[in-house]
């Protein structure tokens, strides 16, 4: 994470009460300053304001996460290899989200909700394929890819859809909410330098960041953060502060080294030697 976006994350609430987060290292507290209903105040705050209040109270909660885990563990140097890895769990994050969110529709529909509906009926139309895209990354890196995923599967990935699983199929499917903005603000950091960096590491003529892009600060992130701001901003101060702690556990996931440990370069390369396609059959 840049660090620009951990310091700049102290905002007001943009809600009629306290919205607390109890982290592993301690609890911070908004204190409202907008108020909602028929206060005075309320009426001179602009749409802007309150939708950059929501932003950074968002940012916040990822933020506390970066801060909670405090590790010095960090991924082994990426190298192609470890490239069609991190692949693999692009491919088992991807792979469940048009079809958890078709039940998100289908339960904010039952309880009333119809402009949560549309949001998750949207964002089911917008992942579909994204598995696929990973796969055929995979495979321009020389490889049998359905086998390569059979073969590979992350914990990491693993507990990131488990997560998304239990936001979705909780009490409040409103919880996805907080689970995509940590997801694809951390997105929005990956821009066309690191996509660049990415494929100066790769084999010359070798096109295997297709997956990458869409989930980058190039691809459609920017634009799906702003449309999960606007659907927050107006909800209530539960719900509100439901999606702020979604946003907080996604991002410990994504932060937490494995338990287990980083798969190692032989491992790797034990799984994958067998994997390997003739070079005429890349994509």
């Amino acid at each position: 994470m840049r660090n620009d976006f951990l310091i700049n994350t102290k905002s007001a609430c943009i809600l009629s009460d306290k919205v607390v987060m109890a982290t592993a290292k301690g609890t911070w507290i908004h204190q409202p300053t907008l108020v909602g209903g028929g206060d005075r105040t309320a009426s001179k705050i602009s749409d802007a304001d309150r939708m950059a209040n929501t932003k950074k109270l968002l940012d916040r909660a990822i933020a506390s996460a970066w801060h909670t885990v405090n590790t010095d563990r960090r991924p082994p140097k990426l190298t192609p290899i470890r490239w069609v890895w991190r692949l693999a769990g692009a491919y088992h994050s991807s792979r469940y989200t048009s079809q958890l969110m078709e039940e998100a529709t289908k339960r904010f529909a039952a309880s009333g909700r119809q402009s949560l509906a549309e949001w998750a009926t949207q964002k089911a139309r917008e992942e579909a394929g994204h598995d696929r895209l990973a796969l055929l990354d995979i495979q321009s890196m020389g490889y049998n890819a359905e086998a390569v995923v059979q073969a590979l599967t992350p914990s990491a990935a693993t507990a990131f859809v488990e997560y998304f699983t239990q936001t979705v199929r909780g009490t409040n499917p409103i919880d996805c909410l907080g689970f995509f903005y940590a997801g694809e603000r951390l997105g929005t950091f990956q821009g066309e330098e690191y996509i660049q960096s990415v494929e100066a590491l790769l084999p010359p003529g070798t096109h295997a960041t297709r997956w990458l892009r869409i989930h980058s600060g190039v691809g459609a992130e920017v634009k799906h953060v702003e449309e999960i701001v606007k659907v927050v901003t107006y909800l209530t101060l539960q719900e509100l502060t439901s999606i702020v702690k979604a946003c907080y556990e996604t991002a410990l996931l994504r932060f937490t080294p494995p338990k287990e440990g980083y798969i190692s370069d032989e491992e790797l390369q034990n799984v994958l030697k067998p994997l390997k396609l003739n070079t005429s059959l890349r994509v």
